[in-house]
């Protein structure tokens, strides 16, 4: 199997786990609600029939206070469950494209062997690493290879063809490494937006009641708001986890890309160096 069969295989994959984590959430975000969040046990049920007790008694636990904020906290639940999942294949998927060492040493000796022009030894070297960047130095070090006993080929052209495969191999792997972190920065958005949501739907459903009660009850207004708030608080979670994980595999891929452009350099210099 060539490598960009690999790499379609790979992005198949990953676009599956993408939408299978998005139901997974929503599924569970639903069932936890319902069973977990709305189990009887949380609240108080003195004077109330079996089926009233989650819709009418007092919550005596933050399990209860979380449920009666309402049919957004499955969807709350959904947005962080779905940046956990989405981040656990992230960091997965990018601890394999690092490869098995540190990128800053591979690049290091991928240098040393190139000043001794062991291109046989640098390419063995990137089959021990593997992952992406060792893919990109492995396309431009056998491209360089092939071009450098040509003669058919200028000196110009031969670097052009280095430059391109490289180019190439840094674009098949790119794709793979930022694949899915949209659904992240999309959940570190919307997270806070449908937690204000529903605190303004529960804010109105607070007053409304407050307003056809007739009298002033403090204690009921007070828990109708706490209940709305819980919404907020819950977005206000999803967003900083998106956050914090979006920024942290941005940085990561940053790193890879860095080190994918210090190794194409160093090729690239070591055959003009070479053929001067």
């Amino acid at each position: 199997m060539s490598n960009q069969n690999k790499k379609s295989g790979q992005s198949a994959f990953t676009a599956y786990f993408a939408g299978a984590s998005i139901l997974i959430a929503l599924l569970t975000g639903v069932i936890i609600y319902m069973l977990i969040m709305g189990n009887p046990e949380n609240f108080e049920g003195a004077g109330l029939k079996p089926e009233e007790i989650v819709e009418k008694g007092h919550p005596k636990n933050i399990l209860g206070i979380i449920h009666r904020g309402g049919f957004i906290v499955p969807m709350l639940l959904a947005v962080n469950i779905t940046v956990i999942l989405i981040s656990l294949e992230r960091f997965i998927t990018l601890k394999t494209a690092s490869g098995k060492g540190n990128a800053s040493g591979f690049v290091h000796k991928m240098q040393g062997m190139l000043s001794n022009n062991d291109l046989d030894g640098a390419i063995k070297a990137c089959d021990v690493q593997q992952g992406s960047l060792a893919n990109v130095v492995k396309s431009g070090l056998t491209r360089y290879k092939t071009v450098k006993g040509n003669s058919s080929l200028s000196r110009d052209e031969k670097k052009a063809a280095i430059e391109k495969e490289l180019e190439e191999a840094t674009s098949l792997e790119l794709p793979m490494l930022s694949r899915n972190l949209v659904i992240v920065s999309t959940c570190a958005s919307i997270g806070t937006l449908i937690g204000l949501i529903g605190t303004v739907l529960g804010m109105i459903k607070a007053f409304a009641g407050l307003a056809n009660a007739g009298a002033p009850d403090t204690a009921a207004l007070a828990t109708g708001i706490s209940e709305a708030l819980v919404n907020t608080a819950f977005g206000i979670i999803g967003s900083t986890l998106a956050i914090i994980s979006y920024n942290y595999f941005s940085n990561r891929i940053d790193g890879m890309t860095h080190s994918m452009d210090e190794a194409g350099y160093s090729i690239v210099s070591n055959f003009q160096a070479n053929q001067e």
